[in-house]
């Protein structure tokens, strides 16, 4: 069966989430944005792990489910430590087959460090020791290195991660299949790489709120079972795992270079040029990912490899909806037009991935509709994020603001 996944996210025990990142929230909006299968997030906090156990149905499959969501036991792990003199700090997603497990884990880890102190706890765990833990524990786990280009935490990160993943990970990186390629790179980035040619990528929200579920996700066309899941990953199926739903990597928080404070956004070119310094201040800037991913390329732009899974990039409806309003995407106006189309449509990536154009110009607003065509066709304009800030999406560029005498648009 074809059914869409987002395995990284973060519950409500996590720091600046949603109190409403729960289950009955978290399968609500997965309803409504037409996600099958769900990552639990933070099953190393003893309290949401409590309320995963009381409130999902294990399916013996190693899937659980909760009303009609299937949910996959995952966490994330925070490691900041020293090796060979430098200072590290790397995100590590781990994936369980079972409670079992996961109690095992938690066991271990909680002699390292204090698991109830977040939901993503911070340990001063060697991400190779982490790996070695979790896998002497049960070989079905997986590990995923999460959003490999964010400069502050993360594998690859510009100031705080490593060149190679062997580096990192050391005897354990055979058993490293997939990496999360994270908002600020899309796949055809990572392509550029010849080592990550025989490395899954994935692509999932990381969400902190139920409404940014799916911002990023992975589609396959197989059961819905955990070891067939994660068959597909280790083996890079191309007939089971169809393609990736992206971010543009423009609109993520880490792509350019710059300086928050200053409001210095910068290309790799403008970096170098100014000899990594902000021309405000003075002070380095953070290195973006586009930045890293050509320090460390050996290949071209635009090369994609044999064994590529495709991607699809999007914008999620409410910022389409909002910027065809020409108001803030958190506006009611927003949420209740966002509510009305799905009441049509069914669900969010119904819109944006599978209804025909003919379909989209027949049941939605022209300019909502045109709104989802554009962004289909990468017919968009972004200022690049950087240094933490999210880039600014224009669909319409100067087409959104108001005109003298111009009515609102009205919904059906």
């Amino acid at each position: 069966m074809e059914f869409i996944a987002d395995f990284h996210i973060h519950s409500k025990y996590s720091r600046a989430t949603s109190r409403n990142m729960d289950i009955k929230h978290l399968a609500e909006w997965a309803k409504l944005k037409g996600i099958t299968l769900m990552g639990t997030g933070d099953f190393t906090h003893h309290l949401w792990l409590e309320e995963l156990k009381h409130n999902l149905e294990d399916l013996g499959n190693g899937l659980f489910k909760y009303q009609d969501t299937h949910f996959i036991l995952t966490s994330e792990i925070s490691s900041i430590y020293s090796k060979r003199g430098k200072c590290y700090r790397i995100h590590n997603i781990i994936i369980s087959p079972s409670f079992k497990t996961v109690d095992k884990i938690n066991d271990k880890l909680g002699r390292v460090g204090n698991l109830a102190s977040d939901g993503r706890p911070i340990l001063g765990l060697d991400a190779a020791e982490l790996a070695r833990i979790v896998f002497d524990i049960d070989e079905n786990c997986m590990i995923v290195p999460g959003h490999i280009w964010t400069p502050w935490f993360s594998l690859f990160g510009s100031m705080s991660g490593f060149d190679k993943i062997e580096d990192c990970f050391e005897d354990q990186t055979s058993k490293i299949f997939a990496l999360e390629t994270g908002l600020s790179s899309d796949p055809a980035m990572n392509w550029r790489l010849s080592a990550l040619d025989k490395f899954t990528l994935i692509s999932n929200s990381d969400s902190h709120s139920p409404q940014k579920i799916g911002r990023e996700a992975n589609v396959f066309d197989c059961e819905l079972d955990y070891l067939t899941i994660r068959e597909v990953l280790k083996t890079k199926d191309k007939k089971r795992f169809l393609y990736t739903i992206e971010f543009f990597p423009e609109e993520g928080k880490y792509h350019y270079d710059g300086h928050r404070l200053c409001g210095t956004r910068m290309s790799p070119k403008e970096t170098k040029a100014n000899n990594g310094k902000c021309p405000k201040c003075g002070k380095p800037v953070t290195v973006g990912v586009v930045n890293r991913i050509e320090a460390l390329a050996n290949r071209p732009e635009g090369f994609t490899p044999d064994n590529a899974i495709p991607f699809k990039s999007l914008i999620p409806l409410e910022e389409i909806i909002a910027d065809a309003r020409g108001v803030g995407k958190a506006s009611l106006a927003v949420e209740r037009d966002y509510r009305s189309i799905l009441a049509k449509f069914g669900t969010e990536f119904e819109v944006l991935l599978k209804a025909s154009k003919a379909d989209l110009l027949k049941g939605l607003p022209p300019k909502i509709a045109d709104g989802v065509l554009r962004v289909r066709e990468g017919r968009v304009s972004i200022k690049a994020g950087y240094d933490g800030e999210y880039g600014i999406i224009s669909i319409f560029g100067d087409e959104n603001k108001p005109r003298e005498g111009e009515k609102q648009l009205s919904l059906f």
